[in-house]
Protein backbone atom coordinates (compact mmCIF):
# COMPACT_ATOMS: atom_id res chain seq x y z
CA UNK A 1 0.00 0.00 0.00
CA UNK A 2 1.45 3.44 -0.93
CA UNK A 3 1.78 6.24 1.64
CA UNK A 4 -1.24 8.22 0.37
CA UNK A 5 -3.48 5.16 0.65
CA UNK A 6 -2.08 4.37 4.09
CA UNK A 7 -2.77 7.96 5.23
CA UNK A 8 -6.36 7.76 4.04
CA UNK A 9 -6.93 4.40 5.75
CA UNK A 10 -5.34 5.71 8.94
CA UNK A 11 -7.50 8.85 8.98
CA UNK A 12 -10.57 6.75 8.38
CA UNK A 13 -9.70 4.39 11.21
CA UNK A 14 -9.06 7.29 13.58
CA UNK A 15 -12.45 8.80 12.75
CA UNK A 16 -14.17 5.46 13.38
CA UNK A 17 -12.42 5.04 16.73
CA UNK A 18 -13.47 8.54 17.80
CA UNK A 19 -17.07 8.00 16.77
CA UNK A 20 -17.26 4.67 18.56
CA UNK A 21 -15.76 6.22 21.68
CA UNK A 22 -18.07 9.21 21.60
CA UNK A 23 -21.13 7.04 21.08
CA UNK A 24 -20.12 4.90 24.04
CA UNK A 25 -19.83 7.89 26.32
CA UNK A 26 -22.85 9.75 25.03
CA UNK A 27 -25.40 6.96 24.80
CA UNK A 28 -25.18 6.13 21.13
CA UNK A 29 -25.42 9.64 19.66
CA UNK A 30 -22.80 10.37 17.02
CA UNK A 31 -20.14 12.73 18.33
CA UNK A 32 -20.59 16.35 17.28
CA UNK A 33 -18.51 18.19 19.87
CA UNK A 34 -15.83 20.54 18.62
CA UNK A 35 -13.63 23.15 20.22
CA UNK A 36 -12.52 26.67 19.29
CA UNK A 37 -8.72 26.66 19.03
CA UNK A 38 -7.71 30.26 19.75
CA UNK A 39 -4.07 31.32 19.79
CA UNK A 40 -4.01 34.78 21.40
CA UNK A 41 -1.29 33.71 23.85
CA UNK A 42 2.48 33.40 24.10
CA UNK A 43 2.62 30.16 26.07
CA UNK A 44 0.72 27.58 24.01
CA UNK A 45 2.15 24.17 23.09
CA UNK A 46 3.18 23.40 19.49
CA UNK A 47 0.27 22.53 17.17
CA UNK A 48 1.54 18.97 16.60
CA UNK A 49 1.30 18.28 20.33
CA UNK A 50 -2.18 19.80 20.44
CA UNK A 51 -3.39 17.66 17.53
CA UNK A 52 -2.07 14.49 19.13
CA UNK A 53 -3.52 15.42 22.52
CA UNK A 54 -7.00 15.98 21.09
CA UNK A 55 -6.82 12.76 19.10
CA UNK A 56 -5.47 10.48 21.82
CA UNK A 57 -6.84 12.02 25.03
CA UNK A 58 -10.21 13.64 24.27
CA UNK A 59 -13.51 12.90 22.53
CA UNK A 60 -13.27 16.14 20.53
CA UNK A 61 -13.37 15.40 16.80
CA UNK A 62 -13.84 18.90 15.34
CA UNK A 63 -11.75 22.05 15.60
CA UNK A 64 -12.57 25.61 14.61
CA UNK A 65 -9.73 28.04 13.87
CA UNK A 66 -10.02 31.83 13.77
CA UNK A 67 -7.64 32.00 10.82
CA UNK A 68 -5.92 29.55 8.49
CA UNK A 69 -2.71 29.04 10.44
CA UNK A 70 -0.49 26.83 8.24
CA UNK A 71 1.31 25.16 11.17
CA UNK A 72 -1.99 24.13 12.72
CA UNK A 73 -3.43 22.92 9.41
CA UNK A 74 -0.35 20.80 8.82
CA UNK A 75 -0.44 19.45 12.39
CA UNK A 76 -3.97 18.10 11.94
CA UNK A 77 -3.10 16.21 8.75
CA UNK A 78 -3.98 12.50 8.85
CA UNK A 79 -5.75 12.80 12.23
CA UNK A 80 -9.32 12.53 10.93
CA UNK A 81 -10.26 15.55 13.06
CA UNK A 82 -12.53 17.88 11.08
CA UNK A 83 -11.15 21.40 10.75
CA UNK A 84 -12.96 24.69 10.12
CA UNK A 85 -10.90 27.71 9.07
CA UNK A 86 -11.75 31.41 8.97
CA UNK A 87 -11.18 34.33 6.64
CA UNK A 88 -10.39 37.29 8.95
CA UNK A 89 -12.87 40.18 8.84
CA UNK A 90 -10.39 42.60 7.26
CA UNK A 91 -10.00 40.33 4.20
CA UNK A 92 -13.73 40.13 3.43
CA UNK A 93 -13.84 43.06 0.95
CA UNK A 94 -10.90 41.55 -0.98
CA UNK A 95 -12.65 38.19 -1.12
CA UNK A 96 -15.36 39.61 -3.40
CA UNK A 97 -12.72 39.53 -6.15
CA UNK A 98 -12.72 36.09 -7.80
CA UNK A 99 -8.98 35.98 -8.50
CA UNK A 100 -8.26 36.88 -4.86
CA UNK A 101 -10.70 34.20 -3.69
CA UNK A 102 -9.13 31.59 -5.97
CA UNK A 103 -5.65 32.43 -4.69
CA UNK A 104 -6.92 32.30 -1.10
CA UNK A 105 -8.39 28.85 -1.70
CA UNK A 106 -5.22 27.66 -3.40
CA UNK A 107 -3.01 28.87 -0.53
CA UNK A 108 -5.18 28.05 2.48
CA UNK A 109 -7.29 25.11 1.31
CA UNK A 110 -5.83 23.20 -1.63
CA UNK A 111 -2.37 23.17 -0.05
CA UNK A 112 -3.69 21.07 2.86
CA UNK A 113 -6.42 18.85 1.44
CA UNK A 114 -7.09 15.98 1.51
CA UNK A 115 -4.48 15.23 4.21
CA UNK A 116 -6.17 17.72 6.56
CA UNK A 117 -9.92 17.17 6.77
CA UNK A 118 -11.14 20.70 6.01
CA UNK A 119 -14.94 20.82 6.16
CA UNK A 120 -15.86 24.48 6.37
CA UNK A 121 -14.59 27.98 5.63
CA UNK A 122 -16.09 30.80 7.67
CA UNK A 123 -16.15 34.27 6.17
CA UNK A 124 -15.40 36.52 9.13
CA UNK A 125 -16.84 36.34 12.62
CA UNK A 126 -19.94 38.22 13.87
CA UNK A 127 -19.70 40.57 10.89
CA UNK A 128 -23.28 41.85 11.06
CA UNK A 129 -22.73 42.97 14.65
CA UNK A 130 -19.68 45.08 13.75
CA UNK A 131 -21.85 47.88 12.27
CA UNK A 132 -19.12 48.27 9.64
CA UNK A 133 -21.09 49.08 6.49
CA UNK A 134 -18.34 47.98 4.10
CA UNK A 135 -17.89 44.61 5.80
CA UNK A 136 -21.62 43.97 6.02
CA UNK A 137 -22.19 44.92 2.38
CA UNK A 138 -19.31 42.67 1.28
CA UNK A 139 -20.28 39.66 3.39
CA UNK A 140 -22.68 37.77 1.12
CA UNK A 141 -20.81 38.62 -2.13
CA UNK A 142 -17.60 37.37 -0.47
CA UNK A 143 -19.29 34.12 0.54
CA UNK A 144 -20.62 33.63 -2.97
CA UNK A 145 -17.23 34.34 -4.57
CA UNK A 146 -15.44 32.02 -2.16
CA UNK A 147 -17.93 29.28 -2.99
CA UNK A 148 -17.27 29.85 -6.69
CA UNK A 149 -13.54 29.43 -6.03
CA UNK A 150 -14.24 26.14 -4.22
CA UNK A 151 -16.40 25.02 -7.16
CA UNK A 152 -13.53 25.76 -9.53
CA UNK A 153 -11.30 23.58 -7.36
CA UNK A 154 -13.97 20.81 -7.18
CA UNK A 155 -14.12 21.19 -3.39
CA UNK A 156 -17.62 22.59 -2.92
CA UNK A 157 -19.14 19.24 -1.94
CA UNK A 158 -16.74 18.58 0.94
CA UNK A 159 -16.10 22.16 2.10
CA UNK A 160 -19.00 24.49 2.91
CA UNK A 161 -19.00 28.27 3.33
CA UNK A 162 -20.76 29.99 6.23
CA UNK A 163 -20.29 32.81 8.78
CA UNK A 164 -20.99 32.95 12.56
CA UNK A 165 -23.36 35.50 14.14
CA UNK A 166 -23.72 36.88 17.63
CA UNK A 167 -27.19 36.99 19.14
CA UNK A 168 -27.00 40.74 18.58
CA UNK A 169 -28.56 40.09 15.17
CA UNK A 170 -31.88 39.56 16.98
CA UNK A 171 -34.12 42.52 17.82
CA UNK A 172 -36.33 40.29 19.97
CA UNK A 173 -35.53 37.03 21.73
CA UNK A 174 -37.77 36.80 24.78
CA UNK A 175 -39.95 34.86 24.84
CA UNK A 176 -38.28 32.58 22.24
CA UNK A 177 -41.39 32.46 20.04
CA UNK A 178 -41.01 36.21 19.34
CA UNK A 179 -37.47 35.91 18.00
CA UNK A 180 -36.81 38.06 14.94
CA UNK A 181 -33.84 39.61 13.16
CA UNK A 182 -33.06 43.32 13.32
CA UNK A 183 -35.03 45.40 10.87
CA UNK A 184 -33.05 46.27 7.76
CA UNK A 185 -30.57 43.46 8.24
CA UNK A 186 -33.36 40.89 7.95
CA UNK A 187 -34.25 41.51 4.31
CA UNK A 188 -31.10 43.22 2.98
CA UNK A 189 -28.41 40.99 4.49
CA UNK A 190 -29.79 37.91 6.21
CA UNK A 191 -32.35 36.87 3.61
CA UNK A 192 -29.75 36.79 0.78
CA UNK A 193 -27.32 35.07 3.16
CA UNK A 194 -29.87 32.41 4.09
CA UNK A 195 -30.76 31.91 0.44
CA UNK A 196 -27.07 31.21 -0.22
CA UNK A 197 -26.82 28.80 2.72
CA UNK A 198 -29.89 26.87 1.57
CA UNK A 199 -28.63 26.64 -2.01
CA UNK A 200 -25.23 25.33 -0.90
CA UNK A 201 -26.53 23.11 1.92
CA UNK A 202 -24.51 25.03 4.52
CA UNK A 203 -25.53 25.72 8.14
CA UNK A 204 -26.54 28.95 9.88
CA UNK A 205 -23.97 29.46 12.64
CA UNK A 206 -24.57 31.32 15.90
CA UNK A 207 -22.59 32.16 19.04
CA UNK A 208 -24.99 31.83 21.99
CA UNK A 209 -23.53 32.67 25.42
CA UNK A 210 -25.86 32.22 28.38
CA UNK A 211 -22.97 33.52 30.50
CA UNK A 212 -23.47 37.03 29.14
CA UNK A 213 -27.22 36.88 29.77
CA UNK A 214 -27.22 35.52 33.30
CA UNK A 215 -27.72 37.17 36.69
CA UNK A 216 -27.74 35.92 40.27
CA UNK A 217 -31.48 35.29 39.86
CA UNK A 218 -31.26 33.03 36.80
CA UNK A 219 -27.81 31.45 37.26
CA UNK A 220 -29.19 27.92 37.66
CA UNK A 221 -31.25 28.43 34.49
CA UNK A 222 -28.11 29.47 32.62
CA UNK A 223 -26.03 26.55 33.95
CA UNK A 224 -28.53 23.76 33.17
CA UNK A 225 -28.97 23.23 36.91
CA UNK A 226 -32.37 22.29 38.39
CA UNK A 227 -34.69 25.32 38.25
CA UNK A 228 -38.43 26.09 37.91
CA UNK A 229 -38.05 26.95 34.23
CA UNK A 230 -39.43 29.83 32.16
CA UNK A 231 -42.76 29.56 30.34
CA UNK A 232 -43.27 30.98 26.86
CA UNK A 233 -46.83 32.27 27.16
CA UNK A 234 -47.35 32.20 23.39
CA UNK A 235 -46.51 28.54 22.87
CA UNK A 236 -47.07 27.30 26.47
CA UNK A 237 -43.67 25.60 26.19
CA UNK A 238 -41.49 25.42 29.31
CA UNK A 239 -37.78 26.24 29.03
CA UNK A 240 -35.48 24.69 31.62
CA UNK A 241 -32.25 26.25 30.34
CA UNK A 242 -31.21 29.51 28.70
CA UNK A 243 -29.38 27.93 25.77
CA UNK A 244 -32.57 26.31 24.49
CA UNK A 245 -34.34 29.66 24.73
CA UNK A 246 -31.57 31.39 22.78
CA UNK A 247 -31.53 28.71 20.07
CA UNK A 248 -35.31 28.76 19.73
CA UNK A 249 -35.27 32.55 19.39
CA UNK A 250 -32.91 32.11 16.44
CA UNK A 251 -35.17 29.38 15.05
CA UNK A 252 -38.21 31.68 15.34
CA UNK A 253 -36.35 34.42 13.47
CA UNK A 254 -35.38 31.97 10.72
CA UNK A 255 -38.95 30.73 10.49
CA UNK A 256 -40.26 34.29 10.15
CA UNK A 257 -38.15 34.67 6.99
CA UNK A 258 -39.11 31.22 5.71
CA UNK A 259 -35.81 29.46 6.42
CA UNK A 260 -36.66 27.15 9.32
CA UNK A 261 -35.30 24.18 7.31
CA UNK A 262 -31.70 25.36 7.60
CA UNK A 263 -29.47 23.58 10.11
CA UNK A 264 -28.30 25.61 13.12
CA UNK A 265 -24.72 25.08 14.32
CA UNK A 266 -23.39 26.44 17.62
CA UNK A 267 -20.11 28.02 16.52
CA UNK A 268 -19.15 29.26 19.99
CA UNK A 269 -20.39 28.87 23.52
CA UNK A 270 -18.63 28.52 26.83
CA UNK A 271 -18.16 29.68 30.40
CA UNK A 272 -15.11 31.21 32.11
CA UNK A 273 -13.47 29.61 35.13
CA UNK A 274 -12.08 32.86 36.48
CA UNK A 275 -13.21 36.49 36.29
CA UNK A 276 -13.56 39.78 38.10
CA UNK A 277 -15.30 39.95 41.48
CA UNK A 278 -18.25 41.83 40.02
CA UNK A 279 -19.15 38.99 37.65
CA UNK A 280 -21.78 36.45 38.63
CA UNK A 281 -21.19 32.71 38.65
CA UNK A 282 -17.57 32.74 37.52
CA UNK A 283 -15.70 29.75 38.93
CA UNK A 284 -14.27 26.40 37.85
CA UNK A 285 -17.37 24.69 39.27
CA UNK A 286 -19.73 26.86 37.22
CA UNK A 287 -17.65 26.37 34.07
CA UNK A 288 -17.61 22.61 34.67
CA UNK A 289 -21.39 22.58 35.18
CA UNK A 290 -22.08 24.60 32.04
CA UNK A 291 -19.78 22.79 29.65
CA UNK A 292 -20.39 19.24 30.90
CA UNK A 293 -24.16 19.82 30.90
CA UNK A 294 -23.89 21.49 27.49
CA UNK A 295 -22.14 18.46 25.99
CA UNK A 296 -24.71 16.06 27.39
CA UNK A 297 -27.63 18.25 26.31
CA UNK A 298 -26.69 18.97 22.69
CA UNK A 299 -25.83 15.31 22.11
CA UNK A 300 -28.83 13.84 23.93
CA UNK A 301 -31.10 13.98 20.90
CA UNK A 302 -33.75 15.81 22.95
CA UNK A 303 -33.36 19.04 20.99
CA UNK A 304 -35.17 22.18 22.14
CA UNK A 305 -38.89 22.88 22.72
CA UNK A 306 -39.27 24.27 19.16
CA UNK A 307 -36.71 21.90 17.62
CA UNK A 308 -37.33 18.53 19.31
CA UNK A 309 -35.40 15.33 18.61
CA UNK A 310 -32.24 17.03 17.36
CA UNK A 311 -28.55 17.04 18.12
CA UNK A 312 -26.52 20.18 17.51
CA UNK A 313 -23.01 20.42 16.14
CA UNK A 314 -21.39 22.46 18.90
CA UNK A 315 -18.00 24.15 19.34
CA UNK A 316 -16.99 24.90 22.92
CA UNK A 317 -15.06 28.10 23.52
CA UNK A 318 -12.21 27.58 24.08
CA UNK A 319 -9.49 24.99 23.98
CA UNK A 320 -6.93 26.94 26.03
CA UNK A 321 -6.81 29.88 28.41
CA UNK A 322 -5.33 32.69 26.27
CA UNK A 323 -3.17 35.03 28.33
CA UNK A 324 -2.87 37.84 25.77
CA UNK A 325 -6.58 38.44 25.15
CA UNK A 326 -7.67 41.99 26.01
CA UNK A 327 -10.65 42.92 28.16
CA UNK A 328 -11.84 41.70 31.57
CA UNK A 329 -10.22 38.76 33.36
CA UNK A 330 -12.85 36.30 32.15
CA UNK A 331 -11.77 36.77 28.52
CA UNK A 332 -8.45 35.10 29.32
CA UNK A 333 -10.06 32.22 31.21
CA UNK A 334 -12.56 30.47 28.92
CA UNK A 335 -10.18 27.56 28.32
CA UNK A 336 -10.94 23.92 28.96
CA UNK A 337 -7.20 23.36 29.36
CA UNK A 338 -4.16 25.19 30.62
CA UNK A 339 -1.24 25.72 28.24
CA UNK A 340 0.43 22.56 29.63
CA UNK A 341 -2.70 20.63 28.56
CA UNK A 342 -3.88 19.81 32.07
CA UNK A 343 -7.63 20.40 32.47
CA UNK A 344 -8.85 23.50 34.27
CA UNK A 345 -11.83 21.34 35.33
CA UNK A 346 -13.54 18.16 34.17
CA UNK A 347 -15.85 19.03 31.29
CA UNK A 348 -16.55 15.41 30.41
CA UNK A 349 -14.52 15.38 27.19
CA UNK A 350 -11.42 13.49 28.38
CA UNK A 351 -11.04 9.85 27.45
CA UNK A 352 -11.00 7.50 30.48
CA UNK A 353 -7.31 6.70 29.99
CA UNK A 354 -6.38 10.39 29.93
CA UNK A 355 -8.60 11.21 32.92
CA UNK A 356 -6.65 8.75 35.06
CA UNK A 357 -3.23 10.10 34.09
CA UNK A 358 -3.67 13.87 33.78
CA UNK A 359 -3.61 15.75 37.10
CA UNK A 360 -6.67 17.86 37.84
CA UNK A 361 -5.91 19.08 41.36
CA UNK A 362 -3.86 22.11 40.38
CA UNK A 363 -4.33 25.73 41.31
CA UNK A 364 -4.82 28.63 38.88
CA UNK A 365 -2.43 28.75 35.95
CA UNK A 366 0.24 31.37 36.59
CA UNK A 367 2.95 30.15 34.25
CA UNK A 368 4.04 32.08 31.19
CA UNK A 369 5.40 29.04 29.39
CA UNK A 370 3.91 25.60 28.91
CA UNK A 371 4.94 22.86 31.31
CA UNK A 372 5.67 20.44 28.48
CA UNK A 373 8.67 20.37 26.16
CA UNK A 374 8.29 21.75 22.64
CA UNK A 375 8.17 19.06 19.99
CA UNK A 376 11.57 18.34 18.48
CA UNK A 377 13.33 15.54 16.66
CA UNK A 378 15.28 14.39 19.70
CA UNK A 379 14.09 12.46 22.74
CA UNK A 380 14.56 13.86 26.23
CA UNK A 381 17.93 13.15 27.92
CA UNK A 382 18.37 9.69 29.38
CA UNK A 383 17.76 9.36 33.09
CA UNK A 384 17.85 6.72 35.76
CA UNK A 385 14.72 4.56 35.83
CA UNK A 386 13.85 5.47 32.27
CA UNK A 387 11.00 3.71 30.46
CA UNK A 388 10.37 2.97 26.80
CA UNK A 389 7.30 2.51 24.60
CA UNK A 390 7.13 -0.61 22.44
CA UNK A 391 4.37 -2.49 20.58
CA UNK A 392 2.25 -4.92 22.54
CA UNK A 393 2.84 -8.58 21.82
CA UNK A 394 0.53 -9.72 19.03
CA UNK A 395 -0.32 -6.18 17.89
CA UNK A 396 -1.81 -6.02 14.38
CA UNK A 397 0.97 -5.22 11.82
CA UNK A 398 -1.40 -2.91 9.91
CA UNK A 399 -2.05 -0.93 13.11
CA UNK A 400 1.69 -0.73 13.76
CA UNK A 401 2.28 0.54 10.21
CA UNK A 402 -0.27 3.29 10.86
CA UNK A 403 1.64 4.20 14.02
CA UNK A 404 4.84 4.51 11.98
CA UNK A 405 3.10 6.67 9.36
CA UNK A 406 1.59 8.91 12.04
CA UNK A 407 4.83 9.54 13.97
CA UNK A 408 6.98 10.05 10.90
CA UNK A 409 4.24 12.21 9.33
CA UNK A 410 4.62 14.66 12.23
CA UNK A 411 8.10 15.50 11.01
CA UNK A 412 10.00 13.64 13.74
CA UNK A 413 13.34 12.15 12.75
CA UNK A 414 12.62 8.67 11.39
CA UNK A 415 15.97 8.49 9.58
CA UNK A 416 17.31 5.68 11.81
CA UNK A 417 14.64 3.25 10.52
CA UNK A 418 15.14 4.19 6.87
CA UNK A 419 17.41 2.11 4.65
CA UNK A 420 21.01 2.58 5.73
CA UNK A 421 20.01 3.81 9.18
CA UNK A 422 21.25 2.12 12.37
CA UNK A 423 17.74 0.80 13.19
CA UNK A 424 16.70 -0.27 9.68
CA UNK A 425 17.59 -3.90 10.38
CA UNK A 426 15.71 -6.01 11.15
CA UNK A 427 13.53 -4.65 8.34
CA UNK A 428 10.18 -5.52 9.93
CA UNK A 429 7.09 -3.49 10.73
CA UNK A 430 7.34 -4.50 14.40
CA UNK A 431 10.93 -3.30 14.77
CA UNK A 432 10.31 -0.03 12.95
CA UNK A 433 7.12 0.58 14.95
CA UNK A 434 9.01 0.02 18.21
CA UNK A 435 11.52 2.73 17.30
CA UNK A 436 8.97 5.28 16.02
CA UNK A 437 6.47 4.72 18.86
CA UNK A 438 9.20 5.12 21.45
CA UNK A 439 10.52 8.22 19.69
CA UNK A 440 7.09 9.83 19.98
CA UNK A 441 6.72 8.73 23.62
CA UNK A 442 10.08 10.24 24.59
CA UNK A 443 9.62 13.50 22.66
CA UNK A 444 6.12 14.15 23.98
CA UNK A 445 7.25 13.95 27.59
CA UNK A 446 6.87 10.25 28.54
CA UNK A 447 3.23 10.40 29.54
CA UNK A 448 1.46 7.06 29.77
CA UNK A 449 -1.21 8.17 27.28
CA UNK A 450 1.50 8.98 24.71
CA UNK A 451 2.17 5.21 24.48
CA UNK A 452 -1.46 4.25 23.98
CA UNK A 453 -1.57 4.25 20.15
CA UNK A 454 -5.12 2.89 20.08
CA UNK A 455 -4.11 0.28 22.68
CA UNK A 456 -1.24 -1.15 20.62
CA UNK A 457 1.56 0.28 22.79
CA UNK A 458 3.06 -0.90 26.06
CA UNK A 459 5.54 0.74 28.45
CA UNK A 460 8.61 -1.28 29.45
CA UNK A 461 11.58 -0.84 31.81
CA UNK A 462 13.81 -2.91 29.52
CA UNK A 463 15.95 -0.87 27.12
CA UNK A 464 15.17 -2.13 23.57
CA UNK A 465 18.37 -0.60 22.14
CA UNK A 466 20.73 -2.92 20.26
CA UNK A 467 24.04 -2.43 18.47
CA UNK A 468 24.19 1.10 17.05
CA UNK A 469 20.38 1.40 17.29
CA UNK A 470 19.87 3.54 20.39
CA UNK A 471 16.31 4.16 21.60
Amino acid sequence: MDKASTDIVFASMVSKVLLILASTIFQGVEGTIGVNYGTVANNLPPPAQVAHFLLESTTINRVRLFDANPDILQAFAHTGIEVTITVPNDQIPHLTNLSFAQQWVKTNVESYTPATDLVRVLVGNEVVSTANKQLIASLVPAMQTLHSALVAASLERSIKVSTPHSLGILSSSSPPSTGKFRQGYDTHVLKPLLTFLRATNAPFMVNPYPFFGCSSENLDYALFRPNPGVLDENTKLLYTNMLDAQLDAVFSALKLLGFDDIEIVIAETGWPSEGDSSQVGVSPDSAADYNSNLVRHVMSGNGTPLMPNRTFETYVFALFNENLKPGPTCERNFGLFRPDMTPVYDAGILRPTARSTIPTNRGPDTSSTPGIPPISSSPLPREKGKQWCVPKAGADPDALQRNIDYVCGLGLSCGPIQEGGPCFMPNTVGAHAAYSMNLFYQVMGRHEYDCDFDQTGSITDVDPSYGRCVY
